[in-house]
């Protein structure tokens, strides 16, 4: 019976991977000011850049893992995201306590993302 709904599945998982990339993306617009000072602060060079190279590689590879076009290459690319974003903001190894436990949640969740993301790059094109 799963096997009748795999392609519906597949639509769904798309849809939501690449929604919620399309969605922070938007997000990270709307915030640029204050996301632009804590790339600042985390030391990276040309930071205003870095943050809107890191918002258009979100919302085109979330919008094409979306709809099914180029799929693998969009997750690469996502791939490379996360992991970029996960050394500069989830660097749970420099914090204590709750903070602490905040960023190892973020850390996780990005795993996990991957984890899909990897998923979806094994599915035929």
């Amino acid at each position: 019976m799963l096997a009748s709904f795999q392609n519906e599945i597949l639509v769904a998982a798309r849809l939501l991977l690449g929604g919620a990339f399309i969605f922070a993306g938007l997000r990270n617009i709307v915030n640029a000011t204050f996301l632009t000072q804590l790339i600042t602060d985390r030391g990276v060079p040309q930071a205003g850049l870095a943050l809107w190279v890191g918002i258009a590689l979100q919302v085109v590879a979330g919008g094409l893992v979306v709809v099914g076009i180029w799929t693998a290459p969009a997750a690469a690319g996502l791939i490379l995201f996360l992991v970029v974003a996960t050394i500069m903001f989830d660097n749970f190894w420099d914090h204590q306590g709750p903070e602490r436990a905040a960023r190892i949640n973020g850390f996780v969740a990005n795993v996990a993302l991957t984890g899909g993301f990897l998923s979806l790059m094994a599915q035929p094109l």
